[in-house]
């Protein structure tokens, strides 16, 4: 679908002016990671040759599908990402998780298969995570009826939802998917998705931005809720993105606050959104441990014996 390929266009919130400085070497002693949105996406979804990285101007140097996922899981391993949700096409997140099983968490990717499809990969183990949905692209809303069927295998299997909430890249409307809208991205728009369904577990992609408010008051009234932080954490100015997370912070939400790099076709994102945690000078230590690894943990039950194996890859 055309509104997929919008999403690797996410870049373009930039309109950058930004004022990164990136130090992108990693301690060799790294502590765990865990990136809750990555996609698996063809090499050349987004063009032959890809378009460059809109921060860097690095252009991506793979021209195959397993040259694209290698780099990629080369920077998983590079930063210790002990776990990282992917989503994308089938055959696409398929592909990743036989390449790196005890690190790819398999997600899904609109447009959505049938229920009764989905509950089989889940059930067999085939996937993890039912996200990104990124509905907004299709026009569609959270509280939308046709939604009420996924929504009810989420909470009826216990499993993670994680939602794209917040904007697109410019012009998006013009360019790929004639239904979007901004306000499809409001994340209180989940209010009686969430009333509906109390043991939904649900994650706000991008943390909801830029509706800072709304998004402080979904997560303050249903403590289940978590957000990512995805590609604010490294595609908005460096100042803007710390205003947001420090209001989040400041709110109460420290706890509930996942690392995610939203790495499309530029590998070395991955390490840029760990940079935008890291040089977040208000956060303590523990307030960024917490960001990157122990609410993950938290939201997603993971059992932490089973990382031993893959950080020591």
């Amino acid at each position: 679908m055309k509104f997929i390929r919008s999403l690797a266009s996410l870049a373009l919130l930039l309109l950058i002016g930004a004022d990164h400085a990136f130090s992108q070497r990693p301690s060799p002693q790294r502590t765990p990671i865990i990136d809750m949105h990555i996609h698996a996406f063809s090499w050349d979804h987004q063009g032959n040759p890809p378009p460059p990285n809109p921060v860097t101007g690095k252009v991506p140097t793979a021209r195959t599908n397993k040259e694209a996922m290698e780099a990629s899981l080369t920077e998983l391993r590079r930063y210790n990402v002990v776990r990282a949700v992917v989503g994308g096409r089938t055959e696409h997140v398929s592909r990743w998780h036989a390449a790196d099983p005890e690190r790819i968490i398999g997600g899904t990717m609109m447009p959505l298969p049938e229920v009764s499809v989905l509950r089989k990969e889940f059930l067999a183990g085939q996937l993890g995570v039912m996200g990104e949905l990124a509905l907004v692209y299709a026009g569609v809303a959270p509280n939308d009826p046709q939604m009420e069927p996924y929504w009810a295998l989420a909470e009826e299997l216990d499993i993670p939802v994680g939602i794209h909430t917040g904007l697109a890249p410019p012009n998006t409307p013009y360019q790929c998917c004639p239904k979007f809208r901004n306000s499809l991205g409001n994340p209180a728009l989940l209010e009686e998705v969430l009333i509906r369904h109390p043991k939904l577990r649900v994650y706000l992609m991008h943390a909801g931005y830029p509706y800072l408010q709304e998004t402080k008051a979904i997560m303050h009234m249903y403590p289940q809720v978590y957000a990512d932080l995805a590609a604010i954490d490294w595609l908005r100015p460096r100042e803007e993105f710390h205003e947001y997370l420090r209001a989040l912070v400041r709110a109460g939400f420290g706890k509930r606050l996942m690392f995610g790099s939203d790495q499309m076709v530029w590998p070395e994102g991955i390490g840029m959104a760990i940079e935008g945690i890291e040089s977040a000078s208000f956060l303590t230590e523990e307030q960024k441990r917490d960001i990157f690894y122990n609410n993950a943990v938290r939201f997603l039950r993971l059992d932490e014996k089973k990382f031993v194996r893959s950080s020591s890859r």
